[in-house]
């Protein structure tokens, strides 16, 4: 049983690191407030607009950058819009080096799950209750669902070990789930920082310098493929345990 506890334990770890890692991809779409804020800055010839994107560090990165793209714009009207993506591509990969995120090139808007454009349309609206009604209904009905589950299997024959275990096993999922969401919450770091580090965009209170693009070498589709299989394994471990206990009861 501990060690069936562990493997629920480790599929929860991986499983929200996958979860976190899906979370980074807002920062690189399409439509995402990086590359709006380059498009402004580029309209506006305002580079403020997209150095808050940034560390202090990278600034200089930046601004040749914004200039190279200025001056392709003004000689070469027809190769404005390869400029523009140049740019657009190398303020997204600086900002995600800058965040500890993997830079995996700029994805189309669908690649948007829904609470992260729930809260982009929350900031442009002012308010957040379309967001806490989305969050309030998903963990509702994920709470109740998983209660419900642990109270049906509570109510068992102390001699049948089998019942007694499934119980168990419904209880675990269910504190799991709740401390899960209740840690999200509270110490959910935000661009893979730890929860001891200020998520300051363009501040000098993160301290994080700028990795170099060797760094990046696995991409995060990568990473998620592994973890993917690591959760596989640690899925059909826990279905061999208990497999293996139900038979040795059953002798």
């Amino acid at each position: 049983m501990k060690m069936l506890f562990k493997i629920i334990v480790l599929i929860t770890f991986f499983t929200t690191i996958i979860s976190v890692q899906n979370a980074y991809s807002h920062c690189d779409t399409k439509s995402g407030p990086v590359i709006i804020s380059a498009k402004e800055a580029l309209k506006t010839g305002n580079i403020n607009l997209v150095l808050i994107w940034v560390k202090p560090e990278a600034e200089e990165i930046i601004k040749k950058a914004f200039q190279q793209t200025i001056d392709v714009r003004k000689t070469n009207p027809k190769a404005q819009e390869l400029a523009d993506n140049y740019f657009f591509e190398t303020l997204v990969r600086i900002h995600r080096q800058g965040e500890g995120a993997p830079y995996t090139g700029i994805k189309e808007d669908a690649e948007v799950e829904p609470p992260i454009q729930a809260s982009d349309k929350a900031l442009e609206s002012g308010t957040g209750t379309e967001v806490l009604n989305m969050l309030n209904e998903h963990i509702q009905k994920g709470v109740s669902e998983k209660f419900k589950e642990m109270l049906n299997a509570k109510s068992y024959d102390e001699n049948n070990v089998e019942a007694g275990r499934e119980f168990v096993e419904k209880y675990v999922v269910f504190m799991h789930y709740v401390e899960g969401i209740y840690n999200a919450a509270n110490k959910m770091p935000a661009h893979g920082a730890s929860p001891a580090e200020k998520h300051e965009h363009g501040t000098t209170e993160h301290r994080t310098e700028v990795i170099p693009e060797k760094s990046h070498a696995i991409s995060g589709h990568d990473t998620t493929g592994h973890l993917l299989i690591i959760v596989g394994t640690l899925l059909i471990i826990a279905v061999q345990i208990i497999t293996s206990r139900k038979k040795k009861s059953i002798s």
